[in-house]
């Protein structure tokens, strides 16, 4: 026992060996197949542990491409840029990772590292076999990702190995990794369907011993293949977040800062998951840009640059409003489609069109928009006119659309908003369904009311 902040801390470790089973153990009672999966709770309470230092590392160009069309090398280097102006040299956003398998891969890489930005720094991804690592070492990457399958589904249905044989062909890679100047970043494919203790305890343990021996921080990439970890605190093993880091750190002492979490969002989780991975012990979360990844993605990145601020109180070198920019780039460069609710980034993410809410923001915008989406995102509050907006949700649309600030605000008292209703009113009337464009109210206050050019309304547009 040793004292720790006034508690008296147990020191003794529990032995994990390797159980080297010749069957499977798949988890039948959590993952039946034919059911929704099975979340279990054992009650123990693991405490929260954020560490001093927590960053974000980016997959947009290896697991995010897989999901969409191939991006082409400009786009890769636009988006490397976008990345790197996003950051703003405070290294939040510190590591993204590529694949090499194609020459248009290569000469991606090429012109990122020719940027010799800081951050985010270039890695790289490939299977645990020595062939792989050739395309690193001929690339001059200092660090790339390995690909170590944890689960059974993977070790004993797809690579047809024992476990025994698996630790040996990723120890391997790893060793041939460091010996060629690489730091190893071992992928634990599938994490929240392996044998914890049987297998990926025993796994890190051993990398953790050629680490030491090494001198080479080797570092360990939690991967949610499936989305199905749970963030919640007394869940069991294989699914618990909080299980998974504490454990890891405790039964195998890697420091939090060599430790990430890689998510998908197959059960909408992803988000609160990465969250609960910084939460618990992990300093990295590994996220793409607009979550975009297969299936139903992975972790969106300016989320966690969001909770980042969130958790840390920090984010003040970080240039936010290049997400909008971002955002433009997707749908308008690479015909990307954008659920216009989706947060933060969706064309109606701050859009209002309930008339309550209209006439709350005319008295104080902070009642009801999340935050100053306009000086953080570049991105003003909009109010939606449709038959239900009244006089409040009229103004407010004046208001916001024209800019308009102080004294040259509209109230829904003004005069010119009851004819502007009337007109409202007509077109709903007459069978009109959806919204009224912003056009055509520009167009229709433009032409009846150019009076509010003098307030200097139309000019501020």
């Amino acid at each position: 026992m040793k004292h720790s902040n006034n508690f008296l801390k147990k020191t003794t470790l529990h032995n994990y060996t390797l159980k080297n089973q010749s069957e499977p153990n798949l988890h039948k009672d959590i993952f039946p197949y034919s059911e929704i999966p099975k979340v279990t709770f054992n009650q123990v309470q693991y405490p929260m542990c954020l560490p001093d230092d927590i960053w974000i590392t980016d997959t947009t160009f290896r697991d995010g491409q897989q999901s969409m069309s191939s991006f082409t090398v400009d786009q890769i280097v636009r988006l490397y840029d976008y990345l790197h102006e996003l950051d703003n040299g405070s290294g939040v956003i510190k590591q993204t990772e590529f694949f090499l398998y194609s020459e248009k891969d290569k000469e991606a890489v090429r012109k990122c590292m020719s940027r010799g930005y800081d951050y985010p720094q270039i890695t790289a991804w490939i299977r645990a076999v020595k062939d792989d690592l050739n395309l690193v070492k001929e690339m001059g990457i200092k660090e790339t990702g390995l690909l170590m399958s944890c689960s059974d589904y993977h070790i004993f249905n797809k690579l047809k190995l024992t476990r025994a044989q698996a630790i040996d062909m990723y120890l391997s890679i790893a060793k041939d990794a460091i010996a060629h100047g690489i730091t190893p970043r071992c992928h634990l494919e599938d994490i929240t369907r392996a044998d914890f203790y049987g297998f990926v305890i025993p796994l890190v343990n051993e990398l953790m011993k050629l680490s030491n021996d090494s001198g080479v921080q080797i570092k360990i990439r939690a991967c949610d293949t499936l989305g199905l970890g749970v963030p919640f605190n007394g869940a069991d093993i294989p699914r618990s977040i909080p299980a998974i880091m504490h454990e890891l750190r405790y039964h195998t002492k890697i420091p939090s800062s060599a430790l990430e979490w890689h998510g998908h969002n197959d059960f909408y989780s992803v988000v609160n998951n990465s969250t609960s991975a910084w939460l618990y012990g992990c300093s990295s979360v590994n996220c793409t840009l607009f979550g975009i990844g297969e299936r139903t993605g992975n972790c969106p990145l300016e989320s966690m640059l969001i909770n980042y601020i969130q958790l840390t109180g920090k984010g003040e070198n970080l240039k936010l409003e290049i997400i909008s920019e971002i955002t433009s780039y997707f749908e308008k460069e690479m015909n990307y489609n954008i659920h216009a609710r989706t947060p933060f980034i969706g064309s109606e993410f701050n859009v209002t069109k309930a008339g309550i809410h209209a006439d709350g923001l005319l008295k104080d915008e902070e009642i009801y928009n999340i935050f100053d989406t306009d000086k953080i995102l570049n991105r003003p509050i909009i109010v939606a006119v449709n038959q239900y907006s009244g006089y409040a949700g009229i103004a407010a649309w004046i208001n916001t659309y024209f800019k308009l600030k102080g004294d040259s605000r509209i109230s829904k008292k003004d005069p010119i908003i009851k004819p502007i209703k009337a007109w409202i009113d007509e077109q709903y009337s007459n069978g009109r369904t959806s919204v009224i464009r912003n056009n055509e109210l520009k167009n229709f206050i433009t032409v009846h009311y150019p009076n509010l050019i003098k307030r200097g309304a139309i000019e501020a547009v």
